[in-house]
């Protein structure tokens, strides 16, 4: 563990954790906020599946975005793993994978943000196009 050297250091700290915390208590009304949901059975974690889970909380936490970010277990995509479903409000849930941690931004700037799914990594290809919003 680092040693702060400042109250300049400490506050950058603070804000950090309060931004990854309010990620976290954004689960008491997941129904209005983009959800990202997480596989993590045996094949997700020995895929990488928790630092693509830590990196949605520290992308979406940096850049100020609400969503709520879950575990699930095994979304039957072995061959895909990590895997994540990303779900809008209001709209069908649209499943990912290979979702590895270079490419968390991408997800989260294209669709979380703007409301278009990332083609290329799409598994569940028949609900991209329907009430994805804009």
């Amino acid at each position: 563990m680092t040693k702060v050297k400042s109250i300049e250091e400490l506050t950058a700290m603070r804000e950090r954790l309060r931004a990854g915390m309010a990620v976290r208590e954004n689960g008491n009304h997941p129904e209005e906020l983009p959800q990202v949901r997480v596989g993590m059975g045996e094949c997700g974690v020995a895929a990488g599946a928790k630092d693509t889970m830590r990196e949605f909380f520290a992308k979406l936490a940096e850049r100020g975005v609400s969503g709520v970010v879950t575990q699930t277990g095994c979304m039957g995509h072995c061959d895909a793993e990590p895997t994540v479903e990303v779900e809008m409000p209001g709209c069908e849930p649209v499943m990912y994978g290979n979702v590895t941690p270079d490419v968390v931004d991408e997800i989260i700037d294209s669709h979380i943000c703007h409301g278009e799914p990332v083609r290329r990594l799409v598994l569940t290809e028949s609900v991209v196009g329907r009430n994805i919003k804009s």
